[in-house]
């Protein structure tokens, strides 16, 4: 899920670079999430341009070799701008360009209390930034991801690059399942419309090694890593104000993510669902009502004004899964006052248990639409 899909075709708009939503000139239009739709890897780790837009997400924890724990978020998106128009032909401006792409980068010290964050946004003319369509390779300024199959293990070795002066991470991340598909045929739905969908899938669990720079230090560290890769066109329909997003690392070896898609009038949208990894990487579909989410506390935000859910009880069961999903920091809210964004997204602890057996893991929760709806 993605509030800078919004926050970015808000900034297009108000600089007169679109002016519709998902049609083109000459009747084109933007791809559609359709069933069925068949993943194939590494192709599908590109970008896939006929769609508006897309990201790719990295989240996850760290620990130093001194016990220090961190939490990062990592993002990368691409946001089209009109359907069907192609890159700059040999002797056309370099200034043309028809993608925008964005990323944010967080890091939270969980030993500190402390929360960093930067963004970057840049537009394709000039090279500026980029996504690739033949393999994984995405640049917004220097900031940086890129992929590399491992023979003959079929695996895609990530790197990710990032720094903002005071902080930043090179990461190198290896799967340890292969990818999850969420939703139903390839598509996960998001609403009733037809095209309220993507197409949309995750690695759960990433073994990360790298660096972090931070504190003046280089620090060596490790630690296990999400991705999520997601694209499709126009996903959300006019009266979804904001969702609930949860990718759960439990230490028995399975995953869980979910997201509760919220309604204008307070409800929930019928298509809100989710996905339980089992240890062998097989995913379970898990619609609305095989999953119950309930906020614990509140927490008030003291740069945007937002009130937030803070701590939450996550019951799966079909799973026996009773879960006590906790911030590792309160604050850990991405304000962008120039593109009307703030969202929440951060470092979770996990406690509860799994039917007789305590159990416990790691997690991040992305929260939107609680400091003030966008609207395009």
């Amino acid at each position: 899920m993605s509030a800078v899909r919004n926050a970015l075709l808000v900034v297009a708009a108000a600089s007169g670079l679109v002016t519709g939503r998902a049609g083109g000139a000459q009747g084109q239009a933007f791809a559609i999430a359709r069933a069925p739709y068949h993943f194939r890897f590494p192709r599908d780790h590109a970008a896939h341009p006929q769609y508006r837009s897309e990201w790719w997400y990295y989240t996850g924890h760290l620990a130093a070799r001194d016990g220090r724990r961190f939490g990062y978020e990592a993002t990368f998106f691409r946001i089209a701008l009109r359907p069907g128009d192609p890159e700059p032909a040999l002797g056309q401006s370099r200034w043309r360009g028809n993608q925008l792409f964005a990323a944010h980068l967080a890091l939270t010290d969980e030993s500190s209390g402390r929360f960093l964050y930067a963004e970057r946004i840049a537009r394709e003319a000039l090279g500026m930034g980029a996504a690739a369509a033949d393999r994984l390779r995405v640049h917004v300024d220097d900031w940086n991801l890129s992929g590399e199959t491992l023979w003959p293990a079929n695996r895609e070795r990530m790197t990710v690059r990032a720094s903002a002066g005071t902080f930043g991470l090179e990461l190198e991340q290896l799967p340890e399942k292969a990818p999850a598909i969420h939703g139903q045929g390839g598509v996960s739905r998001k609403g009733a419309c037809a095209s309220c969908a993507s197409h949309y899938y995750s690695y759960t669990r990433l073994a990360t090694t790298g660096t972090l720079a931070y504190g003046g230090e280089r620090l060596p560290v490790a630690g296990l890593s999400w991705m999520d890769h997601e694209f499709g066109s126009d996903e959300l329909e006019p009266d979804q104000v904001g969702w609930d997003w949860f990718s759960l690392q439990l230490g028995d070896g399975r995953e869980i993510m979910l997201y509760r898609l919220r309604r204008r009038d307070g409800g929930t949208t019928p298509q809100s669902s989710g996905s339980l990894i089992e240890r062998n990487g097989r995913v379970r579909p898990l619609a609305l009502g095989d999953f119950f989410i309930d906020a614990t506390g509140r927490w008030v935000s003291p740069h945007s004004g937002g009130t937030y859910p803070s701590g939450w009880r996550v019951r799966v069961p079909l799973a026996n899964l009773d879960l006590v999903v906790t911030p590792a920091v309160l604050d850990q809210e991405l304000v962008f006052p120039a593109q009307k964004l703030a969202y929440w997204e951060g470092a979770v602890d996990i406690r509860g248990s799994a039917g007789t057996r305590a159990v416990a893991g790691e997690g991040y929760v992305e929260l939107t639409g609680y400091a003030g709806a966008m609207t395009l």
